[in-house]
């Protein structure tokens, strides 16, 4: 049986040149290990094969590095073993520039001849990428094999840059040359990376296993992509890769979390110490950044791994384990609260790169969504197409979403059961003409006309606005018949053209409504006539999101929480921990600000004061507490759920509501 996942984990990078002498000289078991303590660390990932290709341990297999005189990996293994702190052996798999200098052949190459990877060119700076096609796989599941063997009670196997592009090797052009498909088509070689990809999974899983069946495993590729269920079988656990200055931004680390949770996975979240990403020797993060980081990685029920790198040396670096020192040393206080807990949910948000299957990673859609529904306080989860729907009270299809015959099936099932349904843009629509489902309303395909303006029915209106606002986005035609419209369209009087135009930007709306509704909203479904989360993503506009976040209220009605004087970066997540007895309520703060162009920092924690909250929950409330402090909170229970003030916020609250 594999042991559980631990809370405070670094993931330690060691990328290293040939062209550095006196690789590891400075390592210091005693300095290792006071470094560990400091930074209050109880799980490291290291090395044993890097991305340049070298080896940090004998090896019969690969080639250990020309200036390593000693085993580097024994070494910190030891001195890990004799403090408790586990230890992950890391493998680069995907990139490895010695085996491309022996062998060029078994390099990944793109159909216009170029070499894929982290450089294209010979004479520029990069790693080189390997295709899986080809004998490579053969040399990377012997050094699987080889570590395995020498380390068959390490805590698990790191596999990184998991990824098969399309590729005109010597292999894959064989490979579909065999099977009768056409390599200059894209289809055809992507029927020919899929299977390269299924059959690096196979193989370097068994290498892994081979000493050791429970050896834990995990696959990198820089994200856990939706609806790919079929390859969880070859993992052991996910490790959710999301540094927020390094172009994931503050919001992508609670989609993926949010994910993953049903999925039956133990997970942990990967953030970095780096100001900026991986690779950066000198940069740190604000400690209150990562501090709010780690805190994060709690409230969306997952453990902790920080990113570092070490020196070529092997000297750790004393400022990096203060500043993980800092978040760590919080996060072993609260980790009671923080193991096996069950997510409290009303909305599913089924994510439109779980069904789109030509999307890329990240869908504006999806993107938005997920922004609305955490600035709003929703307790949701992210789902794929084989979530069970039916623990849910709303589930919100995004814009561009193509609800198939089997999901449209599986919809009418929740919304038999008195399901409801959140719709906008395309999601919904069999053609541009037909709705899928009755909702009160006829569609006459997208407006010709862009922008337009919606006028919202008040209780849906920001209350900043009483006139028309601007729709950036195209629309559907729809007239309501037998729902309840949710208010009005107004059109341009004609689309900016060189023909005809006025003042900067877009034609000012016409007076008049134009006879279509921006919304209807029939029974347990709502829909929006505008891709209205496509648009909150591009825009960004207060109002829009007040408008999206009236709507979703209006279908949910009775939320689980309401919460009062949070400001809309203000974050809020619910668990249940059963086998205590308990729902733990979290709360997380911190102001995110530009900088740099486009890097997103948090620098300083500011409080917040007197955040009101009403839970409607299953269980006869006995106890509310702010832990891990243990002050108790005066609380009120009404038939509208129980009721609570914390007093102050900084960075995170996590609030204990213990039942009977």
């Amino acid at each position: 049986m594999r042991d559980t996942l631990r809370f405070r984990q670094v993931h330690l990078d060691f990328h290293t040149s040939p062209a550095i002498a006196g690789i590891g000289a400075k390592f210091k078991k005693k300095e290792f290990q006071a470094a560990l303590k400091q930074g209050h660390v109880n799980s490291i990932t290291v090395f044993a094969k890097c991305h340049h290709g070298w080896s940090y341990h004998p090896t019969q297999v690969g080639q250990q590095h020309p200036h390593l005189s000693f085993d580097l990996l024994q070494a910190q293994v030891e001195a890990c073993r004799e403090i408790d702190v586990n230890t992950p052996i890391y493998i680069s798999a995907g990139l490895d520039s010695v085996a491309s200098a022996a062998h060029p052949e078994w390099r990944m190459l793109r159909a216009n001849g170029q070499y894929a990877g982290w450089t294209a060119e010979p004479i520029a700076a990069g790693f080189h990428r390997m295709c899986f096609n080809t004998p490579y796989l053969d040399y990377l599941c012997d050094q699987i094999r080889e570590v395995a063997t020498l380390y068959p009670n390490c805590h698990g196997i790191f596999l990184d840059i998991i990824s098969e592009e399309e590729c005109c090797c010597k292999w894959c052009m064989e490979w579909m040359a065999k099977r009768g498909l056409d390599a200059t088509t894209p289809e055809a070689r992507q029927k020919a990376s899929a299977h390269t990809l299924q059959t690096y999974y196979e193989r370097t899983t068994a290498a892994c296993r081979e000493a050791n069946p429970a050896m834990r495993v995990f696959h990198n590729s820089g994200h856990i992509t939706p609806g790919r269920r079929d390859i969880l079988k070859f993992f052991s656990h996910l490790e959710l890769e999301s540094l927020p200055t390094g172009g994931w931004g503050y919001d992508h680390y609670p989609m993926s979390a949010k994910y993953v949770s049903s999925l039956g996975l133990d997970y942990l979240g990967m953030t970095g110490k780096f100001h900026a990403s991986w690779g950066e020797f000198g940069g740190f993060k604000h400690p209150n950044a990562l501090r709010y980081e780690c805190a994060a990685m709690l409230a969306y029920g997952s453990k902790c791994s920080v990113g570092d790198q070490l020196h070529p040396c092997g000297k750790m670096d004393a400022s990096t384990y203060a500043l993980i020192g800092a978040a760590y040393a919080e996060v072993e206080q609260k980790e009671a609260w923080c193991g096996d807990v069950k997510t409290i949910a009303d909305v599913g948000l089924l994510l439109a790169t779980s069904i789109n299957a030509d999307l890329n990673r990240s869908q504006r859609d999806d993107t938005g969504a997920n922004r609305i529904l955490l600035e709003g306080h929703f307790l949701f989860d992210v789902l794929d197409t084989e979530c069970d729907f039916a623990k849910y009270r709303m589930l919100v299809i995004p814009d561009t979403v193509r609800i198939d015959a089997a999901l449209k099936k599986k919809l009418d099932r929740y919304l038999a059961k008195g399901g409801k349904l959140f719709l906008c843009g395309q999601a919904g629509l069999a053609d541009e003409n037909t709705f899928l489902f009755d909702v009160g309303a006829t569609c006459e395909g997208p407006s010709e006309l862009s922008p337009d303006y919606i006028l919202p029915r008040k209780d849906l209106r920001p209350g900043f606005v009483q006139t028309p606002l601007v729709m950036y986005t195209r629309s559907q035609r729809i007239r309501v018949t037998t729902g309840a419209s949710l208010g009005d369209v107004y059109d341009p009087y004609f689309n900016r053209t060189y023909q005809h135009f006025c003042s900067h930007r877009h034609t000012p709306n016409k007076p008049a409504r134009s006879g279509f509704d921006c919304g209807v909203l029939n029974g347990n479904i709502l829909y929006l006539s505008h891709p209205v989360f496509t648009q909150y993503n591009d825009c960004g506009a207060v109002a829009y999101r007040e408008y999206i976040t009236n709507a979703l209220r209006l279908l949910l009605n009775t939320p689980t929480l309401n919460v009062g004087n949070m400001p809309s970066t203000g974050r809020v997540t619910l668990v249940e921990q059963p086998a205590q007895k308990r729902f733990v309520a979290h709360l997380l703060y911190a102001n995110t600000l530009l900088r740099g162009g486009n890097v997103e920092v948090i620098e300083e924690l500011n409080p917040l004061h007197d955040i009101a909250l009403t839970l409607r929950l299953p269980r006869r409330i006995k106890s509310v507490r702010l832990v891990p402090e243990n002050i108790a909170l005066d609380f009120t229970t009404t038939t509208g759920g129980v009721s609570f003030v914390v007093p102050k916020l900084l960075c995170h609250q996590m609030i204990e509501l213990a039942y009977a």
